[in-house]
């Protein structure tokens, strides 16, 4: 007797599709960011099967970032795909990649640009991104690395402004299996294998010895550990938010005045949450605002002894007078 309904990654792939577009209004258009790779293939397929059954408009975006031979044509045959997978339309977006940040995040920042403007333009409801639960958990060891703190290890989040990420519960496993079942050849990008590349070596090297060492399960593991510190970092960037307006005595054209005693009482976790959001909203870049800086800001607030004012990015500097903490182009009036 032959089997009834699709194969079970298959079924998996829409099954969370469907979960995440759930609240879109009929007519509405949703894009898939597709790589013609095994994750946003099956993305973009999953799409096409439920928008049509949904309501929903569909189609895909692909990105050419030009950085390799043959980068033109390869986009250009991802784009041909969209008939095959029930969408319908298309475009390939020819972005120049910089230099900022490195490789990785040159290409990454010139991509995201790219899929907003075509979204603008196109008048999209959410732009699909098809990273799964192992970029999740390979996130969290970035982001552990790096120590940058709770936010850090909380991964990607499954909604960020106008993206949906459908597939962080599913294993990349899942997504090949679903192509194949389905008789797609993804693309393999030799980068994915270049060990020049950080995240590469996590996931060719690190993760596996910790699979072999600790069992399985890391990947879902570390994924499920991403979740709870967003749960966690998002309680905690809202107490800091309701803090910031309690105790911001001003906040215009980039001085920011904050009263020291609200600030005293608060949790260290929260408290420097709130010096961070100041320094940002006095025009401190938000990618040279180290943790270092943070905690000199800290130390003005805990540890005060009559010292002198505290340098930040971008030309400002934060200085304690009668119990206040101004933040503010230097110098200081």
């Amino acid at each position: 007797m032959e089997p009834v309904g699709p194969q079970p990654a298959v079924a998996d792939v829409r099954r969370v599709v469907r979960e995440s577009l759930a609240d879109v209004p009929e007519g509405r258009l949703v894009l898939a960011a597709c790589s013609g790779g095994a994750d946003s293939l099956a993305l973009a397929a999953a799409l096409g099967f439920v928008a049509r059954r949904a309501g929903l408009r569909a189609g895909l975006l692909t990105v050419d970032h030009g950085l390799q031979p043959g980068s033109a044509e390869r986009a250009a045959r991802v784009a041909a795909m969209a008939d095959r997978l029930d969408l319908e339309l298309a475009e390939v977006l020819t972005v120049q990649v910089g230099t900022a940040g490195g490789p990785e995040a040159a290409a990454r920042d010139a991509r995201y640009e790219a899929l907003a403007g075509a979204a603008d333009r196109l008048q999209a409801a959410t732009v699909l991104l098809g990273h799964t639960r192992d970029d999740q958990a390979e996130t969290v060891l970035l982001g552990l690395a790096r120590g940058s703190g709770l936010r850090s290890i909380s991964g990607m989040a499954a909604r960020s402004g106008r993206y949906r990420r459908p597939f962080l519960e599913l294993s990349r496993a899942t997504t090949v299996a679903a192509c194949r079942a389905l008789g797609l050849t993804p693309w393999d990008d030799p980068h994915n294998e270049d060990p020049r590349y950080t995240r590469v070596r996590v996931r060719a090297r690190i993760l596996p010895v910790l699979e072999a060492e600790l069992g399985p399960g890391v990947a879902e593991a570390l994924a499920r550990t991403a979740a709870m510190a967003r749960e966690d970092a998002d309680a905690l960037d809202g107490w800091a938010a309701k803090a910031y307006d309690d105790c911001a005595l001003s906040d215009i054209g980039g001085s920011v005045t904050l009263a020291v005693e609200g600030l005293g009482g608060l949790p260290a976790a929260v408290r420097r949450r709130v010096l961070r959001r100041a320094a940002l909203a006095a025009g401190a870049p938000s990618g040279a605002l180290s943790a270092t800086h943070v905690l000199a800001l800290d130390r003005l607030i805990t540890h005060w002894r009559g010292q002198k004012a505290v340098d930040l990015p971008g030309g400002l500097s934060a200085v304690r007078r009668y119990g206040t903490l101004i933040l503010a182009t230097r110098p200081i009036p």
